[in-house]
């Protein structure tokens, strides 16, 4: 599962192979925007909020299917970590019960 803030990689798509942080995510659509991947010139009127108007650069949204969380060093060490613990040996132990034949 992908959260606002991870580090992610690009597995698909025009900038396959560029890593970024996820910014926003929109759960209804199944897609994420990444800082610095798939940026956009939108073109924009004059308005109220922007009296110039102009070209704007802003990155779209990408589908999720094309990204993957990228390992941070904490979960690698961890995993390695669980590796390399040895587990205790299991040892057979004897039956205290008495057998029939036995007194």
């Amino acid at each position: 599962m992908v959260k606002v803030g991870d580090k992610v990689l690009v597995i698909a798509g025009d900038d396959k192979g560029k890593e970024g942080t996820v910014t926003k995510i929109i759960k209804n659509k199944n897609k994420v925007v990444v800082s610095g991947v798939n940026v956009v010139t939108k073109h924009m009127k004059p308005s109220a909020a922007n009296e110039t108007g102009g070209r704007v650069t802003m990155e779209a949204p990408i589908h999720i299917s094309n990204v993957k969380l990228v390992a941070e060093e904490k979960k690698v060490a961890k995993k390695a970590e669980k590796t390399t613990k040895e587990e205790p040996k299991k040892v057979a132990k004897k039956s205290t019960k008495k057998e029939s034949g036995d007194k």
